[in-house]
């Protein structure tokens, strides 16, 4: 089961392709390079609508024109799983009120989302829509997948309105991942897009940003004399 193993390596799947002498001519890789800086891939799926209580459809077209996140995890009826999840929950008035989309995503069926929302208590009062890819295709087109165990390692993607990944985090099954750092990405994002100024490590609201977009020559290799340590480490 993907949520309780180690971090053992996956083995690189190639599917080689050979003309009619046996030559071989290609080699194709199960899982992509990063999406970041690239058009979010194009995906058409059912899914479980928490809200409502209700299956639905999603598709990419849905979000065109918003800030969204899709927000992969293994399976249903794991452990770390439903901390995600609620943890996302927890924090979804906050997206809305910055106007982000989220959209979670397994290799579940949409009747497995349903029940495993229906039992799990930690998934009371769930307000987020769960995608069902049984097939793998949208893990795939994300380069998420795990060939050899059929479900979707943790992937975490920021997409912003014009359809484009601004941010990315994949990472193994076994460790969670930290919805108020990426909140404030997200915060950090928005304000870089809409001011032209970019961000420091760890900034959040309030802080020093860097005017690139106006003093690009004067901070040329003297960034320091903008900000300090002191203030980043803050």
């Amino acid at each position: 089961m993907a949520c309780d193993t180690g971090s053992k390596p996956i083995e690189e799947n190639k599917n080689i392709v050979k003309n009619e002498n046996n030559n071989e001519i290609k080699k194709e890789k199960n899982m992509s390079s990063s999406l970041v800086l690239r058009k979010v891939p194009e995906f058409k799926m059912d899914a479980y609508d928490s809200k409502t209580g209700h299956y639905t459809n999603v598709s990419s077209e849905d979000y065109k024109g918003k800030w969204h996140v899709v927000c992969f995890y293994p399976a249903d009826f794991t452990f770390v799983c439903p901390t995600e999840i609620a943890a996302m929950n927890a924090k979804y008035d906050e997206f809305q009120e910055l106007g982000v989309e989220i959209l979670a995503v397994s290799t579940d069926t949409k009747f497995s989302h349903k029940r495993f929302v229906e039992t799990e208590p930690l998934l009371k009062g769930l307000k987020l829509t769960i995608g069902a890819d049984p097939t793998g295709a949208v893990s795939r087109a994300f380069g998420v997948m795990i060939e050899e165990q059929g479900v979707a390692l943790r992937g975490r993607f920021l997409i912003n309105p014009d359809g484009v990944v601004v941010a990315q985090e994949v990472q193994a099954p076994m460790v969670g991942r930290n919805v108020h750092e990426f909140l404030r990405q997200v915060r950090a994002w928005q304000h870089a897009e809409k001011t032209g100024e970019v961000c420091p490590a760890g900034w959040v609201p309030g802080k020093k940003t860097l005017p690139v977009n106006t003093d690009v020559e004067q901070m040329t290799g003297r960034v320091g004399d903008y900000i300090t340590v002191e203030e980043i480490m803050s």
